[in-house]
Parts: C-alpha cells; sequence; structure tokens
C-alpha cells in the first residue's frame, strides 16, 4: 500500500504500485499506520515528510468501485479521510506532497492536506471531479479548499466547473507551490525543498500548533462531524 523511508532528516511516504492510488479503507488505514509510526519513533527536532506516489496517478480519490451502492462504506470512506487529513495536519513537521500524477476529488484533498504542494509539468492534473459525475461536495472539503485556495475565482473553478489543472495552472492560481519537468525532478525538487525546510532548524511540535491554528477551521467542521458520528451512534 505504502512505504516510509528516512534520509536523514526527511521521511519519504511512498503510495506503491502502478494502480489509481484509490482511496479505500485499506489505503488510508495503511498511510495512517506510516504516520502513526512516524509520530513515535524518535526523531531530531526539525524534519520534514514528503508524501508521493508510484504510476500514473498520485491518487484518483475515493474508491467508488468499492464503495458500490452502499451508504455506509461511503461514509467510512469519508470519515476514516478526515481522521486522516485531521494527522497530517497536526503532524509536527513540515509536509511536501510531491505530485507525479494525476490528484483527483479526494486525491486532491490529500495533496492540499500537506503544506507544499509540487507538481509536474507535463503531465498530472488536479481535478474536482463531483460536478462532473453528479455527487455533492462534502461540506468539508469546501472548507479545506477555501483554506488552501485563497481567490475565490480560483476555487469557482475548482469546484463549479471541475476545471482540470496542469501544474502550469495550478501554479499560476496560487494553488501549488512550484512546477518541475517530471516525475523524477519533482521528487528531487521536493527533497531539495525539504532538505531547506530543515536547515531552518524549527522546533516541529511548535510548526504543528501553528499549522493547527492556520487551519483552525479545518480542524472544527472535522471534530463537529466525529462528534455528530459519535452521537448517532450512542443512539443505536
Amino acid at each position: 500500500m505504502c512505504t516510509l523511508e528516512k534520509r536523514g532528516n526527511i521521511h519519504i511516504l511512498t503510495l506503491t504500485g502502478s494502480g489509481e492510488h484509490r482511496l479505500n479503507p485499506d489505503l488510508i488505514d495503511s498511510i495512517q499506520s506510516a504516520l502513526h509510526r512516524l509520530r513515535e519513533e524518535p526523531t531530531s527536532p526539525s524534519s520534514v515528510l514528503i508524501t508521493t506516489a508510484q504510476g500514473k496517478f498520485f491518487s484518483n480519490g475515493y474508491d467508488l468501485a468499492w464503495a458500490g451502492t452502499d451508504p455506509s462504506r461511503n461514509h467510512l470512506m469519508d470519515a476514516k479521510l478526515q481522521s486522516l487529513v485531521a494527522d497530517f495536519i497536526s503532524l509536527p513537521m513540515p509536509t511536501i506532497a510531491a505530485v507525479t500524477g494525476h490528484a483527483s476529488a479526494a486525491g486532491m484533498i490529500l495533496a492540499l492536506s500537506h503544506d507544499y504542494v509540487l507538481m509536474r509539468e507535463d503531465r498530472g492534473f488536479l481535478y474536482m471531479s463531483e460536478v462532473d459525475i453528479g455527487l455533492v461536495m462534502p461540506e468539508w472539503f469546501v472548507v479545506l479548499l477555501e483554506s488552501k485556495i485563497g481567490d475565490y475565482n480560483a476555487r469557482r473553478e475548482v469546484v463549479l466547473m471541475g476545471a482540470k489543472l496542469t501544474g502550469e495552472k495550478a501554479e499560476a492560481r496560487g494553488i501549488v507551490h512550484s512546477t518541475h519537468g517530471g516525475a523524477e525532478d519533482t521528487l528531487e525538487a521536493a527533497l531539495k525543498l525539504g532538505q531547506e525546510l530543515v536547515r531552518r532548524g524549527w522546533d516541529g511540535h511548535v510548526y504543528g500548533m501553528n499549522r493547527r491554528v492556520l487551519l483552525r477551521k479545518v480542524l472544527e467542521i472535522i471534530r463537529l462531524n466525529e462528534d455528530q458520528e459519535k452521537k448517532t451512534i450512542s443512539k443505536l
């Protein structure tokens, strides 16, 4: 599902295989387990996490084939992704997404859960597909998009027009940090940025707390959804 590699003070989480990296419970659990291991392992005061993926896709969103027509499965995927995003937001180190392939719908949300998004410029796109496939976007997706995409016109293009943004277009709209020639170039650029961030010598826990303040609205809606879920379960 995924691997976690350490290179000095930089940790590289890679979604493995040549598939679409659809976000079903197994893959989400695998990523979350890697983050939990990262928290438990002794780390230097200043570390960085890079998330990337093998193959054509960074992530092609929720595993709709696995969910089928079962609403409970869709709900489970969404709840698990919310928990994973909350973990990324609270991680005590800077995070970088090296997007070397398509990142669609929930896959784009996964990428934007990182502090920096780097994309390859020769192929791949960011794409919120919900309007095109007839699905209502979860409210917490929109709250995250509002936190990550400052320009309303860009958000409208993403949410209401289903724009497929290449790296160049996404960079022009301020959605990604930078674009690079290909998959290897993108990962190399992420490693270079990671090294620059490590050299700043920041206290990871202070960094993580500041991120939590910055993305407070995202955490609040995730916490609200979790509380509502607990109340629903308690009534059963």
